[in-house]
C-alpha cells in the first residue's frame, strides 16, 4: 500500500484505518467518499470505519486449573514468573494485533516500563511469540499453553461455543484499532462501481459485523452488553504507522 500507492492493482482496500492515513499523506491516494458515514468518532473523509477489534488477556481454563495458576487481571500480571513457558502472545513484527498489548503497556508505565515489562512477559513466553494475531488463541485451545494475548471477540466466542476459554479485560484498558474501506483515486481510470461497493460494505454490511465485532462504530449502532469490554480505552496520541514503527522498535528492544 505504502509502495505502490495509485498503481496498486485494487480499486477498494480495507486495511487498518492507521495504514490507510499514512497511505493517504504519503501518497495522496484516496478519494474522499461520497456517502454519508455517520460514525460516532469524527473519521478521515476518505475512509469507513468497517471494524473495531480490542485486546484482550486470553485463558484456557482447564489448564489454568490443572496448573494452579492464579487468574491474572492485568498485563503486568503476565510478567511473573509464576507464568513462565504458560503464556502465548503476538509478535508486533508481524501482526498489529501485538499492537493492542504494547499500547496498553506504554500507557499504563510509560515506554521504560512498557520495554522492562514486555522483556519479562516475552521471558515467560519463551518460543510463544506468535507470528499470528490469532495464534496465543489457537494455542490456548489447543491447552499448549494457559494464557495468551489476543483479540477479545475471538475468545467470546469460544467461550460462548462451550471451549474451556474465559478472558480478562487488563485493568490497563482494552486498547482497541478500527479497519476501514478506502477508494483508489485512479484519475480518469477510477473504477466508478468502487464506492459503490463500499457504500454497501457500510450500509448492508455493518449489521452483521457487529454480531462478530460488538464495538459500535456508527450512529445508532448499539452492542450487547455482554460483548463490552470492562475498560475499553484509546491511546493518547495518533496511531500512526511512525508511531508503529516506534513502538515495534521497543519490542525489538525488549526481546534483548
Amino acid at each position: 500500500l505504502l509502495a505502490e500507492g495509485t498503481n496498486l492493482e485494487a480499486d477498494l482496500v480495507t486495511m487498518s484505518t492507521f495504514y490507510l492515513q499514512s497511505a493517504q499523506e504519503q501518497n495522496n491516494m484516496f478519494l474522499p467518499l461520497d456517502f454519508e458515514v455517520n460514525t460516532l468518532e469524527e473519521v478521515p473523509d476518505y475512509t469507513a470505519p468497517i471494524t473495531s477489534q480490542e485486546g484482550a488477556i486470553i485463558l484456557n481454563t482447564e489448564l489454568m486449573a490443572s496448573e494452579n495458576l492464579p487468574t491474572p487481571t492485568c498485563l503486568k500480571d503476565l510478567a511473573d514468573p509464576v507464568y513462565a513457558g504458560q503464556v502465548a502472545v503476538t509478535d508486533i513484527q508481524s501482526s498489529s494485533t501485538a499492537w493492542l498489548l504494547i499500547q496498553a503497556l506504554v500507557d499504563a508505565y510509560g515506554e521504560d516500563g512498557a520495554e522492562e515489562t514486555l522483556a519479562a512477559i516475552y521471558d515467560n513466553c519463551g518460543a510463544h511469540i506468535e507470528t499470528s494475531g490469532s495464534g496465543p488463541l489457537k494455542l490456548c485451545r489447543a491447552g499448549e499453553v494457559a494464557i495468551g494475548f489476543g483479540l477479545r471477540h475471538q475468545a467470546v466466542a469460544d467461550k460462548a461455543d462451550g471451549l474451556p476459554i474465559d478472558y480478562v479485560d487488563p485493568t490497563e484498558g482494552n486498547f482497541s484499532l478500527t479497519e476501514s474501506v478506502a477508494v483508489l483515486d485512479k484519475g480518469e481510470d477510477t473504477n466508478p462501481l468502487a464506492i459503490e461497493m463500499a457504500r454497501c460494505i457500510i450500509e448492508n454490511g455493518r449489521a452483521e459485523l457487529i454480531q462478530t465485532y460488538p464495538n459500535p462504530l456508527y450512529e445508532g449502532e448499539t452492542a450487547d452488553p455482554a460483548n463490552q469490554s470492562d475498560y475499553p480505552s484509546i491511546f493518547d496520541e495518533p496511531l500512526t504507522f511512525e508511531l508503529f514503527t516506534a513502538h515495534q522498535e521497543l519490542s525489538e528492544r525488549a526481546k534483548g
